[in-house]
């Protein structure tokens, strides 16, 4: 069986849509024999909450006319693509991956997703998440977890495990998912795919169901850095639906690309190789890093002190706005309608009885640490610690250094069922909460394979950063696709 057409370079693919070489309906095709090959099994990836081939080939036969008639077209028109269930669609239902949302169906659709359309990408559908993307496993869906395309047994990573494995398994190129601490990122690394969270504030989060929403970003992912930061360009700016979007020019992804990482000073902080760290992923991190310095950058190492408070103060500040953002399910706003159900209290609580364990562990967390008494004693603190890790990137920046490089998770994918306790699960994202907390953006790439498992790096730029830490993304990547990077096996007994 032939490789899947979403494998190919998105460039090769828009040339090819373009000279009439190759259809967008050709795409689909393909898409569907990759999502009927990911699905097939006693194991399958379950990628998708909500799909429909046919509406899918009649925007392609769109944008087939559209060539036929001579009109110009964006490189993503006719592209295959797939967005996390978390954005709001007219077209799909908007679940968020929970029951308690089961067949809503937004009336108004979510800016990134309106300018993938008028791009003319074609979408695909809606991935599976962890329910209000609140996980780091995509265990956490009420319709089942995805699992991981390189080891079926192992999960994909969260919440936007769905879009990742989407892109990995070769059904599209291209999927957007969101990120709060790391949920973009961390399932990028798990799936050996590219993953970007952007600046807070490039991307409207217009029409993002709302988690933590001073933490929530629209996150790209690609097979390439190219591909994800083209797509980034395609949605990122200012959006005046979203006060929260800033008005900062966006730059072209393919300017400054090739220009390599000579000159360029990558700092590296001493807090994220831990000696927990898994001795895989400290042997590839230190391999890439020698390639920088190959490369011609400096590379320095660094110190950011508040590292280790970022995942506890993260997870209170995520949980208490997850407790407000969550308040409007309620079965009269939105939710399911309880039948038969005699007062509104009754409604309140047939309703959030839906939620499922984790997100009602978040919100009972959040509610608590906003309560009186604890408030100042528990939030309050957890804010102080989120502007002292935002301090520690400023200082490296201001001391000369151009991004900082970490690695993207501290081990590879784990194997579904895995990890039960819910604060070792937060812990995936020890390395990409402080990024979020601080609103940076910050890019994951694959290193290469420990065990046949991808390992990811991270690359972490200054604000509106995108294009330094996409020109060093990039350089590092087009590295190891002439000379992989190797990695000694881990003990049996860590396997």
């Amino acid at each position: 069986m032939s490789a899947p057409l979403a494998t190919l370079p998105l460039a090769e693919l828009a040339e090819g849509i373009r000279k009439r070489r190759l259809s967008p309906t050709a795409l689909v095709e393909s898409a569907a024999a990759a999502l009927a090959a990911a699905e097939s099994g006693p194991e399958p990836l379950n990628l998708f909450i909500a799909f429909d081939l046919e509406r899918a080939f009649k925007r392609a036969l769109e944008v087939e006319a559209d060539l036929r008639d001579g009109k110009a077209l964006s490189p993503l028109a006719g592209i295959p693509v797939a967005v996390g269930d978390n954005l709001c669609t007219t077209d799909f239902p908007t679940t968020c991956g929970s029951r308690v949302l089961h067949g809503y169906v937004s009336p108004y659709e979510a800016t990134a997703v309106r300018r993938l359309r008028e791009a003319g990408a074609v979408v695909l559908g809606k991935t599976n998440l962890d329910e209000f993307a609140m996980g780091s496993s995509t265990e956490h869906s009420a319709y089942g977890p995805t699992r991981n395309p390189w080891d079926r047994s192992r999960v994909a990573g969260g919440s936007s495990g769905g879009s990742a494995a989407a892109v990995a398994a070769g059904v599209v190129p291209l999927a957007l998912g969101s990120d709060t601490g790391g949920a973009v990122r961390q399932p990028a690394a798990f799936c050996g795919v590219v993953g970007i969270r952007p600046t807070y504030g490039r991307v409207s989060r217009y029409g993002l169901v709302a988690f933590a929403p001073s933490l929530d970003q629209v996150g790209t992912l690609g097979r390439s850095v190219y591909e994800a930061a083209y797509l980034l360009q395609v949605v990122a700016g200012r959006d005046p639906l979203d006060s929260t979007s800033a008005d900062v020019p966006v730059a072209n992804v393919s300017v400054n690309l090739g220009e390599g990482v000579e000159g360029m000073t990558i700092g590296v902080p001493a807090e994220y190789m831990p000696d927990s760290l898994d001795p895989r992923v400290r042997a590839l991190c230190r391999a890439a890093l020698r390639r920088l310095e190959e490369l011609g950058a400096e590379v320095r190492e660094i110190s950011l002190p508040h590292t280790a408070y970022a995942v506890p103060a993260y997870a209170v500040l995520a949980a208490a706005e997850a407790s407000s953002s969550l308040a409007r399910i309620d079965g009269v706003r939105f939710g399911a309608p309880v039948a038969g159900a005699r007062s509104v209290e009754e409604v309140w609580e047939g309703t959030r009885a839906l939620f499922g364990a984790e997100t009602k562990r978040r919100i009972l967390l959040g509610t608590h640490v906003l309560s009186a008494g604890r408030h100042d004693e528990i939030y309050g603190h957890a804010a102080r610690v989120r502007g002292l890790v935002a301090l520690d990137f400023r200082w490296a920046f201001d001391s000369g250094v151009d991004a900082v490089f970490t690695p993207t998770t501290p081990s590879p994918a784990f194997r579904l069922g895995e990890v039960v306790d819910p604060y070792a699960m937060l812990l995936s994202d020890a390395f990409t909460a402080g990024p979020a907390l601080a609103g940076l953006p910050a890019l994951s790439l694959p290193l290469g394979l420990a065990d046949g498992l991808p390992v990811g790096g991270q690359l972490v730029g200054r604000p509106w950063g995108e294009p330094e830490i996409v020109r060093a993304g990039h350089a590092l990547e087009q590295s190891l696709v002439s000379s992989p990077l190797a990695v000694p096996s881990a003990p049996a007994a860590a396997r």
